[in-house]
């Protein structure tokens, strides 16, 4: 027998059906709204006032679907390795982003646990997967799922997920898992039959907000945070991924955010784990990883996109969109990134129209992810593809070594390490033909308002979209790409090395550049971080003190015309130590 329970505070009638029988359930006590009953084990779904069977909000597992009956998971069932793994702490690690479905051909947890070697002659320390509760059909990027506490059935469900992550901690790996409490997708999503999930207070580009601070707000946000601690403590996950948490609308004393984290905090003290969350916010604010006693947060990181986009203009010379700001001056923009954490910290947004941000605190960069390429940045753009595209293998170089050598936390985005030439694009694998015409349709509207035509944006619901993003693996093992895949794996053996090269001190970072000549030095101790984007064109570059040798080079260079200088040739990067 199983006790069943589900919250349903305006319903009159609660049933739960198992295995196709009905079985009433009863008022629990002590618990208002909530309803309980002793039945079978097996497949079921909850009949609210007479009406068909509906998944759980809280299925630890969809077999059929999001849209199918739930069936109970035994957790403490899974027989975990006795190898030992105690978690590390985020700081001065670097994380690996990846997308289960298109890491390999598979598209599996297995499948993706069988490249992990490869992740640890990269030298990453974490693996940030995306989104994986379930979500209709079998492909997706996972931003639209359901049913919070379930893994996707098609990547193998939740014991394929504890294998991956077993796997993952016995080769020194932590997982990082991307969740989403922002919104869920349209497909499967119940729960507004169930009770007031969603209120018409505040809005969100998905349509209403979830109900964090309207009436009924206490059981749903008790339903996101318990969410979150099952992922970390059933599939022992070491942190997770807030996306879009600027969405999470919430007028109470106490924040979601901040509560969220003291839930977090509390389970890993709890647990001897130094678990963590990371938010993706375009707030620029600092308060996101404040400590709670300062009145912030206390979350532990949040992505960077300002010094992304920066870095991106530098690069690749694009202007459109939110990259109109920093291609002013992009290496200024570069400088002000890197020193200061946010670019708008205060200032002027073309993008938005308005003044945006406030100083982020110099002691603390580790607190910004910082990185060259992610899903959204490749993924958003029309036709999904890659900075390496375009890029010369020396400009790639040149992307990943400040990148590598920032006071940021890095990241990395799956097959940016060897330059993949495979696109990374939208796709979806909806089953309700309305819905999938309907995403189609807006795609491609999106874009051909931005001058693509209809034929030039890959379709999100063909299997050919899918395919064309699936990394392939016989690249690394060939130039260019093998040359690139070295150039990584040298500057995070780097990073260990030599601790200034990580030194998370914004305060301590000191930016040398020449707009017109394309080249840039970033100061990080002992050591110049030299690089020369400045078309095809030799640059000579001056030191603040005498060159004392080569860490590690990309490209070419020779000495200068004094000892304080060398020349660089065209999209090349070298780390250097100066006397």
């Amino acid at each position: 027998m199983t006790t069943y329970r589900v919250w349903a505070p305006e319903a009159t009638l609660v049933e739960v059906e198992v295995d196709g029988v009905a079985h009433p359930m009863v008022p629990e006590a002590g618990r208002l709204g909530w309803w309980q009953a002793d039945a079978p084990n097996g497949d079921y779904g909850f009949r609210l006032d007479g009406g068909p069977p509906l998944p759980d909000p809280r299925s630890r597992r969809q077999p059929y679907g999001p849209d199918g009956l739930s069936r109970p998971v035994a957790h403490e069932d899974f027989r975990w390795s006795d190898t030992p793994w105690h978690g590390r702490p985020l700081p001065g690690c670097v994380v690996y982003e990846l997308h289960v479905g298109t890491f390999t051909s598979a598209g599996t947890f297995d499948a993706a646990a069988e490249r992990l070697g490869h992740l640890v002659e990269l030298g990453v320390d974490f693996v940030e997967l995306m989104p994986l509760c379930p979500f209709p059909g079998r492909s997706g990027w996972g931003y639209d799922g359901v049913s919070l506490w379930a893994v996707h059935e098609p990547y193998g469900g939740p014991d394929g997920l504890k294998r991956f992550v077993d796997a993952a901690h016995r080769k020194g790996l932590g997982v990082v898992l991307d969740v989403v409490h922002n919104h869920l997708g349209p497909s499967g999503n119940h729960l507004s039959a169930f009770g007031p999930y969603f209120t018409d207070r505040h809005h969100t580009p998905w349509g209403a907000a979830v109900n964090l601070d309207a009436p009924g707000s206490d059981e749903v946000r008790d339903f996101l945070i318990g969410s979150a601690l099952a992922w970390l403590r059933d599939y022992r996950v070491d942190g997770l991924r807030l996306d879009a948490v600027h969405a999470l609308v919430d007028g109470r004393a106490l924040h979601f955010l901040e509560e969220l984290g003291c839930a977090v905090t509390e389970f890993g003290e709890a647990t001897g784990r130094p678990l963590f969350l990371v938010a993706e916010s375009d707030l620029n604010d600092p308060r996101v990883t404040d400590p709670r006693q300062s009145g912030g947060f206390g979350l532990t990181a949040q992505w960077s996109d300002d010094f992304h986009h920066a870095l991106h203009v530098v690069l690749t010379g694009e202007s459109q969109g939110y990259y109109a700001d920093f291609a002013r001056r992009p290496l200024a923009a570069l400088a002000k990134t890197l020193t200061g954490g946010y670019f708008h910290d205060g200032s002027w947004s073309s993008f938005r129209g308005r003044s945006h941000g406030r100083p982020f605190p110099a002691a603390f960069g580790h607190r910004l992810l910082g990185y060259l390429q992610t899903h959204d940045q490749v993924g958003n753009r029309a036709t999904g593809d890659r900075i390496s595209a375009t890029l010369s293998p020396g400009r790639l170089a040149g992307g990943a070594a400040l990148v590598l050598t920032s006071p940021f936390t890095p990241m990395l985005f799956m097959g940016e390490e060897w330059g993949a030439t495979t696109p990374w694009q939208y796709f979806t694998d909806h089953t309700d033909p309305a819905l999938a015409e309907a995403v189609r349709e807006g795609r491609r509207r999106e874009f051909t308002e931005f001058g693509w035509t209809s034929d030039q944006v890959p379709d999100p619901q063909a299997p050919a979209t899918v395919l064309a993003s699936v990394l392939d693996w016989t690249e690394p093992r060939r130039e260019p790409h093998l040359g690139l895949l070295d150039w990584y794996r040298r500057l995070i053996r780097l990073r260990r090395a030599h601790p200034e090269l990580a030194d998370p001190d914004l305060s301590a970072v000191r930016v040398a550049y020449d707009e017109q000549e394309g080249w840039l030095v970033v100061h990080r101790g002992p050591y110049r971080v030299v690089v020369n984007l400045g078309g095809g064109t030799p640059r000579e570059v001056v030191l603040d003190r005498p060159y004392a040798g080569t860490l590690a080079l990309f490209g070419d260079c020779w000495p200068g015309s004094g000892e304080n200088s060398l020349f660089l040739a065209p999209d090349s990067v070298a780390v250097v130590e100066v006397g």
